[in-house]
């Protein structure tokens, strides 16, 4: 079993939720069940996958929990992107969020290439 309180990806991802929180909050009213919601629910999958993944036994396990965090962390990448388009993220805060996707995105792919 691994600890993942160990990787950074972890780390990162865990991160970007508290980011998405923070920023959601300020999202129209009427989003709260639409785009709210599902950028919330992607963001959190993530790290919740990676903690899934390391609780697995087999390496193949844990790698397929890992495809699946960065699944989620595409679907942030996207909504997020959505929410900016439309206006609903302070421009300061977008690229704050923007650079810690690209950096979880970057340091979760070079985990599930190192188990390849």
């Amino acid at each position: 079993m691994r600890d993942h309180n160990k990787l950074r990806a972890f780390e990162l991802s865990d991160e970007l939720v508290l980011l998405i929180y923070k920023i959601t909050k300020h999202f129209p009213k009427e989003e709260v069940y639409g785009l709210t919601s599902q950028l919330r629910r992607a963001a959190v999958s993530v790290p919740s996958n990676i903690v899934e993944g390391c609780a697995r036994k087999t390496d193949p396990e844990y790698k397929r929990f890992l495809d699946m965090a960065f699944g989620s962390l595409r679907e942030v990448k996207y909504q997020f992107s959505l929410a900016c388009r439309l206006g609903y993220v302070m421009n300061n805060v977008a690229n704050e969020c923007e650079l810690k996707i690209i950096e979880t995105e970057k340091v979760l792919a070079a985990l599930i290439r190192s188990l390849r």
